[in-house]
């Protein structure tokens, strides 16, 4: 039986960016706070040292900062016909675990979505008419617009130190920057970093073509930096372990290095870490979370009461938690109706391997950030009539390290093993670049999350089962933006290029993006939704659902600087509305 606990105000479930987001302003507001933790404490001079962070086969190829799957996994399949099977090795994505979460091996990519990528379903349909958007893409809108968020974005930014360059101040184009982005109010904190040699060369053979390129966005610290918060970062040193890498140099944006250094002191916030939650517990009426149980890692179960119950775990766990807890209607894909792991979506990718023969360009330096960007088919910057798909993506050149085991680029007709093989990457590895697509996936009514019937975990639980695959809308929209991608690389007058185009179904095998949601998406309509605009559960309105899970589909960017603004604003709804009167802040 759990041992109960005392009430608190407020329990957050999940101790990564959103987390720490909730946690430093509702403590702010007064709170008593309690975060859950299912993991251990990390920090940056214990854990991140330089001495030993740059150690590509313990943190990459053994999977250091990675969720240990035999502890907990979740069933594949690309459709319903299939039998899903455990994901058993990491591969396609890489959720993290312990304190700080994915945002400590994140690129530190911090981008801001279009104006129009809130508004899909309605722009799409205004601009191309209905037969844009076909009966099973269930892309909707999200409920909230760019304009709403604006403000959080900066926030986020500013708390991150972001470094880059301002497309668009107020509505003004400013020369250098991104001339699609939405209005921002003020310039970056920082500007943008030092270019290395491949993505300068990408920019200038792009600008020959007419294109407008800009420095990536960037949560890597061009200067020193001190934030809002008083907390210092430092300057990059280009070291190229940023990718799924912490940072000791606290030149990377993280929980650990924006927001912990203050929270942890407060008398009003407390972390327990290794306590996992396992069901959250209603009252007989089912509108309200009275309660989580959690075990800790000697076994014992514990109930934790609380007023304010703030889901912030990783998408993937927000939504089995909601399932396994029966907090709102399961998605039924034969039916369309339900809203629980409905709208799963993720990224699709392709890229351009650029070789020359009378170049160096020292491709170890890097950054998860640094890089030139061209945003002229992301979402919906040009016209897509006739094309056979919506969305877009962005095209660049991000020189975030080529790790030794990691990277070995040769070109077409290269064996692929023996001395033709090794002479090869030996010539090339200084002399290649990769140009990247990073692409919007639209939600499909045959993409969902739901629980496994068969698999369990070690507590007897359901595991979440992912039902995906990319559709003929991304495969169409790959193609193009690749062809896009290869037409800047021929600008660059190499040696040769290989075009690897987006083929076949997707594959849980190799590593792509941890840029998974949906499952819990926000809107306008309880019937079609599983939060509101604000983040809370229509169903229990002292219950909210942080992440990445709330996106109704995904747009062509990283999802984190969305994924924070989202959380500012959630949180201010909380402090300035819900506290006073706590119960639904949108009526159904």
């Amino acid at each position: 039986m759990a041992t109960r606990l005392p009430n608190v105000d407020a329990l957050v479930v999940g101790f990564g960016w959103t987390g720490a987001i909730v946690a430093q302003e509702l403590t702010e507001a007064g709170l008593n706070v309690l975060a859950l933790e299912r993991g251990t404490w990390r920090d940056t001079p214990i854990d991140f040292a330089p001495t030993f962070d740059q150690d590509e086969l313990r943190y990459y190829w053994r999977h250091e900062l990675f969720e240990p799957l035999a502890h907990e996994t979740l069933t594949i399949r690309n459709d319903a016909s299939q039998t899903a099977l455990p994901m058993r090795r990491l591969g396609s994505f890489l959720p993290g675990i312990n304190v700080g979460g994915a945002g400590v091996h994140w690129n530190g990519q911090i981008w801001r979505f279009l104006p129009s990528d809130f508004v899909a379903r309605t722009h799409n349909v205004s601009r191309y008419g209905k037969a844009a958007v076909p009966d099973d893409m269930t892309i909707q809108d999200w409920g909230v617009t760019y304009q709403e968020l604006e403000p959080h974005y900066d926030t986020f930014e500013y708390i991150c130190g972001a470094s880059g360059k301002a497309g668009n101040l107020k509505g003004q184009i400013q020369a250098g920057g991104n001339p699609f982005e939405g209005p921002r109010s003020r310039e970056y904190p920082n500007p943008p970093m030092a270019m290395s040699y491949p993505p300068t060369l990408f920019a200038g053979a792009a600008t020959q073509l007419g294109h407008k390129p800009f420095p990536h966005p960037a949560a890597n610290m061009s200067r020193p930096y001190t934030n809002p918060l008083g907390v210092q970062l430092g300057a990059c040193t280009y070291c190229g372990f940023c990718e799924k890498f912490g940072c000791g140099n606290y030149s990377k944006s993280s929980a650990q290095t924006t927001i912990l250094p203050v929270l942890m002191r407060k008398p009003n916030f407390t972390l327990k870490t290794e306590s996992e939650v396992v069901k959250l517990n209603l009252d007989s009426t089912g509108k309200r979370v009275v309660s989580a149980t959690y075990v800790d890692a000697s076994g014992q179960e514990f109930e934790q009461p609380a007023d304010l119950v703030v889901l912030c775990a990783y998408i993937l766990h927000n939504v089995r938690l909601l399932l396994l807890s029966g907090i709102g209607k399961p998605y039924d894909p034969q039916t369309g109706q339900g809203v629980i792991g409905k709208n799963y979506a993720y990224q699709i990718t392709s890229s351009v391997n650029v070789f020359f023969d009378d170049k160096i360009l020292n491709p170890f330096i890097g950054a998860g950030a640094h890089g030139m960007i061209l945003d002229e088919w992301n979402g919906d910057n040009f016209d897509h009539s006739g094309k056979g798909f919506i969305g877009g993506g962005y095209v660049g050149v991000v020189q975030t390290g080529a790790r030794p085991i990691e990277t070995h680029p040769t070109p077409e007709g290269t064996p692929k093993w023996g001395s033709g093989f090794k002479q090869a990457v030996a010539k090339y590895y200084l002399r290649a670049m990769s140009i990247a697509t990073h692409g919007a996936v639209m939600s499909h009514r045959g993409n969902y999350l739901d629980l496994d019937p068969t698999y369990r975990d070690v507590y007897g639980r359901p595991l979440l089962r992912m039902t995906f695959d990319f559709t003929d809308n991304e495969h169409r929209m790959s193609d193009y933006i690749t062809d896009r991608a290869a037409e800047v690389a021929r600008a660059m007058n190499p040696a040769s290029i290989k075009v690897n185009y987006r083929k076949g179904s997707w594959d849980v095998v190799p590593y792509q993006t941890t840029h998974n949601t949906g499952g819990a998406m926000m809107g306008s309509d309880p019937k079609s939704s599983a939060v509101n605009r604000y983040l809370q559960s229509w169903d229990v309105p002292n219950l909210f659902i942080m992440g990445s899970s709330a996106f109704p589909q995904n747009p062509g960017y990283n999802p984190t600087g969305t994924v924070a603004a989202l959380a500012y604003w959630s949180a201010q709804a909380i402090r300035e509305t819900y506290l006073k009167a706590p119960g639904p802040l949108v009526q159904a």
